[in-house]
């Protein structure tokens, strides 16, 4: 096979297997300077623990400050997640400050189960431009994360839920303030998420929209409502994947 044949059936194995090709991937992002990441379950898998964890570790949280049971707690848990977006957006609006000592406790995990992701690495090292991460959760717990995933060292900072003046994702304010924060420009950025409505505001601010989802048949521990349908996905997201660190291999390789 001659090298036009090889680059056409590279082309084709691309397609068939869903990836955007390289051509496509250089039009939609060659523009891109800041490479914007969730944090939990975007830049580790949905099945590797750590969240199940967290939200335990929340319903102890809420059954400890109001004495009463797991059950109740947990209930109050997903009333507070259904309405306000997290559970301490639910805490901030019924004038109950205790958002320190809140993120503090529910972050105090057991990291082990994550495993360092040479691949992810090299591949968000070579990404060109600024790299941040945007998180509901606390800062820390995001330098603890990521250093655990070998991450150490690769992004600018993280913004987190106490930067955005405990105003959540996907409230446009939480994305205003991280704009600000690091005068970041949306028409040059990109966002990467595993929740849909997070990309609401970054694709209308113009950000290229990138979801990260689980690969078929894996677990996936985030509440029902967390979970994209594909059509809202289509939607709301330039790129769908269940494979981050392949995605920025092709994406670097295109940039390259």
């Amino acid at each position: 096979m001659g090298k036009i044949g090889a680059i056409s059936a590279a082309r084709d194995a691309a397609s068939a297997a869903g990836w955007p090709l390289a051509d496509d991937l250089r039009a939609e992002f060659g523009h891109v300077s800041t490479w914007v990441f969730d944090l939990d379950n975007t830049l580790y898998p949905a099945d590797c623990g750590i969240w199940p964890l967290i939200d335990q570790r929340i319903t102890l949280f809420l059954a400890d400050l109001f004495g009463m049971d797991c059950q109740s707690a947990r209930a109050l848990h997903q009333h507070y997640y259904l309405r306000h977006g997290t559970t301490l957006r639910g805490l901030v609006e019924e004038d109950i400050d205790e958002a320190e000592r809140f993120l503090e406790f529910v972050h105090d995990i057991d990291r082990s189960m994550l495993k360092p992701n040479p691949a992810l690495a090299r591949e968000v090292a070579r990404l060109p431009g600024r790299k941040l991460i945007f998180t509901n959760g606390s800062r820390n717990h995001a330098i603890l994360t990521a250093r655990q995933l070998g991450l150490d060292g690769l992004f600018e900072d993280a913004f987190d839920i106490m930067a955005a003046g405990l105003t959540p994702k996907p409230e446009e304010a939480a994305y205003d303030a991280f704009f600000r924060r690091y005068s970041v420009d949306p028409g040059k950025a990109a966002m990467f998420e595993d929740v849909a409505k997070n990309l609401v505001v970054p694709r209308a601010r113009g950000m290229k929209t990138i979801l990260v989802t689980p690969k078929p048949g894996q677990d996936d521990h985030r509440q029902a409502h967390d979970r994209p349908d594909p059509l809202v996905a289509a939607s709301l997201a330039d790129v769908v994947t269940d494979d981050l660190g392949v995605l920025l291999r092709r994406l670097n390789d295109a940039l390259g």
